[in-house]
């Protein structure tokens, strides 16, 4: 497929009219980035942009990468090779279950080669004696670490700050944390101004903080201080969840007709109205919260946990 195909859309602006957000004078703004590309939405398109560059100039033609079994960027990975004409292969946590989960399922009918390392090999993922045993046995490819984030992911996550200012003047963009990198782009796009603010999405995320601040002195050469990182809003760590989230996501798409995950974009979302809230943005500001995607992941959850709540939101 060629870069013409599968470009992006423009990127899309909501409006949330909220309450408490009127009540404080803030203008609470929805990007939705999850969008902004048919089949490779939201933040790991824009994290994958200058990597598959780099496969292509390095003269790969297979790209392996490492997640969790219903990782976004796996999926991502997959969707990208079939796009963009790469084998794939992923590396993934734990043991093979079949039959397959909604993610798996989809990755490997988009080409993806699976398979499976336990949780102590796992953990040597990043090690180079451990890389480059993996590469003696899968032959060369490049390497893309679990959920995307390198150097090289920064500079696509900080065009959506381009973009986004010739749409709107704005005061704060807001993006939920996984590995930091989305947060650690939109930083150098920012270049000091605005202020950006990164929801963690996992229980005891306050190492993000170095792992942003090493992102950007990689990138741009620089840490910056015009950004916070919240660490309240995680549910009790990653992929956590409650009925009360649950039914705040139903709630939110109830009255902007939008669906959010609950991994990301549901903390994300909770994490910043209460803040509003709180009265963390002074009166008069324009915030805007970035929808990054993540959407596939539903129907894997809904699989797993759906015995747990009857609040769950109107699926795609």
């Amino acid at each position: 497929m060629t870069d013409e195909q599968d470009a992006p859309r423009p990127l899309l602006l909501q409006e949330l009219s909220e309450p408490v957000a009127a009540r404080h004078g803030v203008r609470l703004l929805l990007l939705r980035d999850d969008l902004t590309n048919p089949e490779l939405p939201g933040n790991k398109w824009r994290k994958l942009k200058y990597n598959l560059q780099a496969a292509h100039q390095q003269g790969h033609d297979t790209l392996l990468t490492f997640g969790g079994a219903f990782s976004n960027h796996v999926a991502a990975v997959a969707a990208a090779g079939r796009l963009r004409g790469f084998r794939t292969i992923g590396l993934i946590r734990g043991e093979e279950t079949l039959p397959l989960n909604p993610t798996l399922a989809q990755a490997a009918a988009d080409g993806m080669q699976l398979r499976y390392l336990d949780r102590e090999a796992y953990r040597r993922r990043a090690e180079p004696a451990f890389l480059a045993d993996l590469l003696t046995q899968t032959g060369p490819a490049y390497v893309l670490p679990e959920g995307g984030t390198n150097a090289l992911a920064l500079p696509g996550c900080a065009e959506l700050i381009t973009e986004l200012r010739t749409l709107t003047s704005f005061d704060v963009v807001a993006v939920a944390c996984g590995t930091g990198g989305t947060l650690a782009g939109l930083l150098t796009g920012l270049a000091g101004q605005q202020e950006a603010i990164g929801v963690a999405a996992l229980k005891n995320g306050g190492f993000l903080r170095e792992e942003v601040n090493a992102l950007t002195r990689a990138a741009a050469g620089q840490e910056y201080a015009n950004w916070s990182l919240h660490l309240d809003y995680h549910f009790g760590g990653y992929a956590k969840f409650s009925a009360e989230l649950l039914g705040f996501i139903s709630a939110f798409q109830a009255r902007h007709g939008v669906l959010l995950d609950p991994v990301y974009t549901g903390k994300l979302l909770w994490g910043v109205l209460d803040l509003v809230a709180k009265g963390h943005f002074r009166p008069g500001s324009t915030v805007v919260a970035v929808h990054t995607g993540g959407l596939q992941g539903w129907a894997g959850f809904r699989q797993r946990f759906g015995h747990r709540s009857a609040a769950w939101p109107a699926l795609p």
